[in-house]
């Protein structure tokens, strides 16, 4: 209930115990106090007496001039509390309550002093009180509510951060498998598409076979029908001689002619079903036959390309010896015909070099092993005798630590004589099998280790005899690509990772070089083949472009028109890439020592680097590389895992000769 404000004068005690009585005699102006109804209110109270009408009567001495004044009650209750709350200590934990007592005990002092208004002013100040006391109780529960909610908040923000932590590593973690899981697939794709080509050329020659089988077949049935012709011819004339003789029973011919009328019919459709089903197959005796002839014919082939090789070796040989040794015999024979005949019993006899016959004996050490302190007859002998492969066996090495893992044999072992396309057999199917291993786990065996447990397991008993016999037939074919790199990761020359990089250089070609041709035919304008090479390339100089055209039209004898892009990535007879692939990994090594050459200048006048301070050159040559390669190159560096990088500082001449036998490579435009 809202009621108007009232101005009450303070009342004296001789007036508050007489107003009771007189109270309607000194009274000249009276204020009603209303409802909210607008009513004047008939009892106000029911103690301490009965008033129709609430009439505070106006204290003597004071004068209305407008407006009225303070009494001096209020001013002192006022003057008090501002004593009061001025000398309360503003900066003190509970100046709150304080201040309430400080109001509370001027409450008090205004209840003393109107009697009148004194129950209703208590039950006030009590129902106040009361509810101030519960709301201290439920604050005082609520407290430790409160610092629990704050630990729990914590907790809970802190499981949060350590959650979103988690998954942030684990989302890495799946990004690097992801990817990883891309390189598989496009070099598995690159592996399809090399094979796909494989079966487009072998369905070619099927086909041509197929063409064989049939015109043979066809030539069969002509003389098969041609023999039956004449037989019948002969039955036919010995049918007419007999019925010429006697006479036969119509009814019984006619049951024959019926008879043989059912059968032909049979045969028919016996003979329409047969060649139904049988048309295009070819006898098995004929494609035995044919396949026996194919193996032997490319047995023989190989054997006359081996021989072929070595003749045209022998002959180079001969040649640059005959080369070398003209003009001294061309100046001997003049100096003879100068000096006249005092002069013609001096011959001079060109000498060999034997030193261009050590790629043959194996080395240039070897073959100063071999030829020392020898006559030229015993140093012929000794090289017609490792040309013959005249050694049936090999001496063991031994077991000792120093010698590798797949040659730790002993005793004699004997030399199967292994020809370069079993080798090159051999060495495909070995990276074939490591390529597998390494895509199933990530801790991958050194090659050492996987060579003599392929051995072992493919050979057996045998491992031995193979390991000296390959090891021999890379020896003598160092020349080859392929191997040549195979012996160099097997001697520590070169990292594993370089022909990772080759195979997947060749696989992201072929990728861009298929997916440019829209026109899925296999053959691409010169226009498009430079465009495709400049993409799947795009840090290549002009010159390089020009010169990968230059080479692929070369090889492939192309008018300047289309270039069969496929029939470049064919192998020759020994399993080796033609003239172009050779030379896109040739510019890729050139690249890759370019890119170390860069590095080493950023690096140079440092004796001494750390990760950070390579991380630093290699971010400065390199500002597009990735920080997951980066990572790599300096886990290669260093020698150690990519987790594990410390502030560790090692030789700068070490760091750059294990980058430079290693995959490492300028990144693309992203």
């Amino acid at each position: 209930m809202s009621l108007k404000e009232l101005q009450l004068p303070p009342l004296l005690h001789s007036e508050s115990r007489g107003s009771q009585r007189h109270i309607t005699n000194g009274i000249s102006r009276s204020k009603f106090v209303k409802t909210n109804a607008g009513e004047t209110s008939g009892n106000l109270s029911s103690w301490p007496a009965e008033v129709t009408n609430q009439i505070v009567q106006k204290p003597r001495g004071i004068k209305h001039h407008g407006s009225l004044t303070k009494p001096r009650f209020l001013e002192q209750l006022e003057s008090h509390l501002k004593r009061e709350l001025e000398a309360l200590d503003t900066h003190g934990i509970k100046v709150q309550e304080l201040r309430l007592q400080v109001f509370q005990e001027v409450f008090g002092y205004l209840i003393e002093e109107f009697k009148t208004y004194k129950p209703i002013f208590s039950a006030i100040k009590n129902e106040y009180d009361i509810t101030l006391a519960h709301l201290r109780e439920q604050i005082r529960d609520l407290l430790p509510l409160r610092a629990k909610l704050v630990l729990v908040s914590e907790h809970c923000e802190k499981r949060i951060l350590d959650q979103r932590v988690q998954e942030r590593d684990e989302l890495r973690a799946l990004k690097r498998e992801c990817q990883r899981l891309q390189r598989v697939i496009e070099s598995m794709r690159g592996q399809q598409t090399a094979l796909q080509i494989q079966v487009d050329h072998l369905k070619e020659d099927l086909a041509t076979q197929y063409q064989l089988y049939r015109d043979e077949r066809d030539a069969r049935k002509l003389l098969i029908t041609r023999i039956s012709t004449m037989t019948s011819t002969q039955d036919t004339e010995h049918d007419d001689n007999n019925e010429e003789d006697e006479s036969e029973d119509p009814v019984v011919v006619k049951m024959a002619l019926q008879v043989c009328r059912e059968d032909l019919t049979k045969v028919q459709v016996d003979l329409n079903r047969l060649q139904a089903e049988y048309s295009d197959v070819v006898p098995r005796r004929d494609w035995d036959n044919l396949n026996y002839v194919h193996e032997e014919t490319l047995i023989k082939l190989e054997t006359l390309q081996t021989d072929f090789d070595q003749l045209k070796s022998e002959y180079d040989t001969l040649l640059e010896v005959h080369c070398q040794s003209a003009p001294a015999v061309l100046h001997s024979n003049q100096s003879v015909v100068q000096h006249g005949s005092d002069n013609k019993h001096i011959v001079t006899t060109p000498r060999p070099n034997w030193e261009q016959c050590s790629d043959i004996l194996g080395g240039s050490e070897r073959c100063k092993e071999l030829f020392e302190g020898q006559s030229s007859q015993k140093r012929l002998e000794i090289l017609l005798q490792q040309m013959n492969g005249q050694n049936e066996f090999f001496t063991g090495l031994g077991t000792s630590s120093d010698v590798p893992i797949y040659l730790q044999y002993e005793g004699k072992l004997k030399n199967l004589k292994l020809k370069k396309a079993d080798a090159v057999r051999v060495i495909k199917d070995i990276w074939r099998e490591k390529n597998a291993e390494n895509e199933k786990s990530d801790d991958t065996r050194d090659l050492q280790m996987f060579l003599h447990s392929y051995l072992v397991e493919h050979y057996k008993d045998k491992a031995g005899e193979w390991a000296y016999s390959l090891m021999e037939s890379i020896q003598n074919n160092l020349e080859d690509d392929l191997i040549c790199l195979l012996n160099d990761i097997l001697i520590g020359k070169v990292d594993e990772t370089i022909y990772h990089g080759q195979i997947q250089l060749l696989s992201h070609l072929l990728k861009v070089l298929i997916q440019s041709d829209t026109t899925q035919c296999g053959l691409l304008t010169v226009l498009e083949f430079s465009d495709a090479l400049k993409k799947a390339f795009p840090l290549k100089a002009d010159q390089d472009i020009e010169e990968l055209l230059a080479i692929a039209q070369t090889e492939l004898k192309s008018n300047g028109v289309r270039i069969a892009y496929q029939t470049l990535y064919t192998e020759d007879t020994d399993g080796r890439h033609k003239e172009f692939l050779s030379l896109v990994k040739k510019q890729a090594t050139a690249e890759r020592l370019q890119y170390i050459s860069e590095l080493r200048v950023q690096l140079e006048g440092k004796g001494e680097v750390d990760a950070e301070h390579l991380r630093t050159a290699f971010k400065t040559i390199d500002p597009s590389l990735d920080p997951e390669t980066l990572d790599w190159n300096l886990s290669v560096a260093f020698q150690t895992k990519e987790c594990e990088l410390q502030a560790q500082a090692l030789n700068t001449e070490v760091v750059l000769q294990r980058l430079s036998v290693a995959n490492v490579k300028r990144a693309g435009p992203k």
